[in-house]
């Protein structure tokens, strides 16, 4: 069995929690504002459509609502079984009709919800595997489901913006890619974001510092946008690989 959260623990899973419900309502609005024909445009995501970005964040809940029922019951129940067949119930989900993809995302979103507030305290410190292989506690779930609405509803590609993200969402998410990135060995470049309080992310001593909001720096780094940001190279180049 694993120990209860400790208190700064207990507060930042509950602060993500309120990201999670925001950005839920923040991803169904996008929806909402989109037409059945407009489900069949593009995204910003290449090779991907509206719909089958609205499939993936569905799909998403249910992943992690598995990971959810292993913490909660100690029997292992993995995201997916394979990237096949993550890829699977993606193209499943993509091809319903319209009504039911909006379905699907109400009752998809509900359900991972009800299970994350049905959970003893201390099963959000059980570990389980991410989609990368890695062994996380349960709580760390409730931030991959926070990028996954947040981002997902910009690539909508309907009004939604990085400027409509939190302050808090941009500047962990930053924190994230840039960590990644470094994680890959790639500590060349440093951002900085002109809007913010932030030191900045990266090495102070790199090659290359990156300059923007912290909306365009965000959108920058997770390969969304090519505006916005400066580099002292006096070109701006491409993003990195994040994910």
């Amino acid at each position: 069995m694993s120990a209860p959260l400790d208190p700064s623990e207990n507060t930042a899973l509950r602060l993500t929690l309120d990201l999670v419900q925001r950005g839920t309502e923040f991803f169904g609005r996008e929806l909402q504002g989109l037409t059945d024909d407009d489900l069949d445009g593009n995204s910003l995501l290449p090779g991907w459509t509206r719909r089958q970005v609205v499939a993936h964040v569905v799909s998403n809940a249910g992943a992690l609502g598995r990971l959810a029922y292993w913490a909660d019951t100690g029997i292992e129940t993995v995201m997916y079984a394979s990237l096949e067949a993550r890829t699977a119930e993606i193209e499943a989900g993509g091809i319903l009709r319209p009504d039911a993809l909006r379905g699907a995302w109400a009752d998809s979103a509900d359900d991972l919800e009800r299970r994350w507030h049905s959970l003893p305290d201390d099963r959000w410190s059980v570990p389980v595997r991410n989609g990368q292989g890695a062994m996380v506690p349960l709580r760390e779930t409730t931030w991959m489901r926070t990028r996954e609405l947040w981002i997902h509803a910009v690539d909508l590609d309907h009004g939604a913006g990085f400027s409509m993200l939190p302050e808090e969402v941009l500047e962990r998410l930053l924190g994230d890619i840039v960590g990644d990135w470094a994680a890959r060995g790639d500590t060349s470049r440093m951002l900085t974001a002109t809007d913010s309080t932030h030191d900045g992310y990266g090495d102070p001593d790199a090659a290359e510092h990156v300059t923007g909001s912290l909306a365009d720096l965000a959108g920058w780094a997770t390969g969304r946008v090519q505006s916005g940001v400066v580099s002292d190279t006096g070109e701006t180049p491409a993003a990195p690989r994040w994910l």
